[in-house]
Formats: structure tokens, C-alpha cells, sequence
């Protein structure tokens, strides 16, 4: 049971990746209808069952769109899955790079947009991160998020959920043992400030200025171990 359980997998797996390569490369457009599941089910060789769970796989992913009654359309040719892959690949450096630009943007979007709503989940981010202590990393992803909650943007707030455990697992394989500094409380102080002045400026300043020494350090630390 166990043994074709997993042969089946494997096998709509193998269909995925086939349509998704087609898709990437431009084999349909954007806005075009694909072949039907009895004509990719000969195409490719197999069941129609495992051309549908196929299908359903790559619609949640958004690449396909499924129209009742019309068929199946192509939403769109970039896979996040291959982007994905690439941040779990990447350097702790590039990932907190990318992390900075993020994070300063968001807290410029802020403080243009918070509303008194968000001014309270910020402050109540900020004291659980006083009272849980400086290295409590759930905490400071706690404050983070708020901070782009208070974006009002899903899209960043989406990628940025994600984004936020990736940065964690790259840190972590990048170095080991070997800590991280404190997490500088005053500086969030001082975001949660420019973001409640409605300072986007000041805001996105104290964003970079609060992520620069995590930055240094990680540049310390993995240039001393290559």
C-alpha cells in the first residue's frame, strides 16, 4: 500500500513539474486555455485523475485559474514556487539585504497609513518584546509584523510572513552556534515614535538604522568563516 501510495505522488508530481515548465517557458500565454485533461492525460501518458490533481496543484500555486463550464486558463508564467527556492538558497547577507529593503519601505508605508488601531498592536508588540527579553525571536517577529500590518498592503504582508521565516532559517544555518546581537529595544522605540508622528521619512531611517547591526554582524561573521 505504502510503495504505489508513493508511486502516485511521484507520478503527479512528475506531471506538475512538466506543466510547469511549459508554463515558464512560454509554451501558453497568459489568458490562454490549456488542453483539456483527456489531452494532456495522452500527452503526457497518463490518467486523467492525475492530470486533475495536477492542475489543482498548480491553480493553488496561481498559475493556473479554473473556469466552471470554460476550462482551464493560464494566470499567469512566473512560479513563485522557483523564487521561493532561490531565498532558501540564498546567503544570510543577501537574505538580510533584501530583509532591509522590506522592512524600510513598510515603515515608511506605515507611517503614512497606521491607523489608531495599529498604533496600539505596535505598542503592545513593543512591550511584549521589553518583558519577554532583548533575544526573544518571536517577540521581535511579532513587532515586525505589526509594523507591516500597519502597511494595510496584503501583498507585504503575505510575502513578508513568509519572508520572515526564511530570514530566521538562513541565520541559523549561516551561523550556527555562533549568536546574534541583542535585539536594540531603543531603536524599535524609535520606529514605533516616527511611525506614530507620521514621519515616513524618519521612519524608513530608524527601519535601516534599527537592521545595521545585525547587518554588520553578519558580514563579520560570514566573511571570518570563508
Amino acid at each position: 500500500m505504502a510503495l504505489k501510495a508513493a508511486g502516485r505522488v511521484s507520478l503527479v508530481d512528475s506531471v506538475v513539474e512538466q506543466l510547469r515548465t511549459q508554463l515558464t517557458e512560454g509554451e501558453w500565454a497568459v489568458g490562454d486555455r490549456i488542453p483539456t485533461e483527456h489531452e494532456l492525460a495522452e500527452l503526457l501518458g497518463v490518467g486523467r485523475n492525475t492530470v486533475r490533481e495536477a492542475v489543482r496543484v498548480l491553480v493553488h500555486a496561481g498559475l493556473l485559474e479554473s473556469r466552471q463550464g470554460n476550462g482551464t486558463f493560464v494566470r499567469s508564467t512566473a512560479d513563485p514556487a522557483a523564487v521561493l527556492r532561490g531565498v532558501r538558497h540564498a546567503g544570510a547577507l543577501d537574505v538580510l539585504e533584501l530583509r532591509v529593503a522590506l522592512e524600510a519601505e513598510a515603515a515608511r508605508l506605515a507611517a503614512v497609513r497606521r491607523d489608531t488601531h495599529d498604533l496600539l498592536r505596535l505598542r503592545a508588540a513593543l512591550t511584549t518584546l521589553r518583558e519577554q527579553g532583548d533575544r526573544d525571536a518571536d517577540a521581535d517577529v511579532a513587532f515586525h509584523l505589526a509594523v507591516v500590518e500597519a502597511t494595510h498592503n496584503a501583498a507585504f504582508r503575505e510575502v513578508y510572513r513568509f519572508f520572515s521565516a526564511q530570514v530566521h532559517e538562513s541565520l541559523v544555518e549561516a551561523l550556527g552556534d555562533r549568536a546574534m546581537p541583542p535585539v536594540d529595544i531603543d531603536a524599535h522605540e524609535a520606529l514605533v515614535a516616527a511611525i506614530e508622528a507620521a514621519d515616513p521619512e524618519a521612519a524608513e531611517a530608524q527601519a535601516r538604522e534599527l537592521l545595521r547591526v545585525p547587518m554588520e554582524t553578519v558580514a563579520a561573521l560570514t566573511e571570518g568563516s570563508r
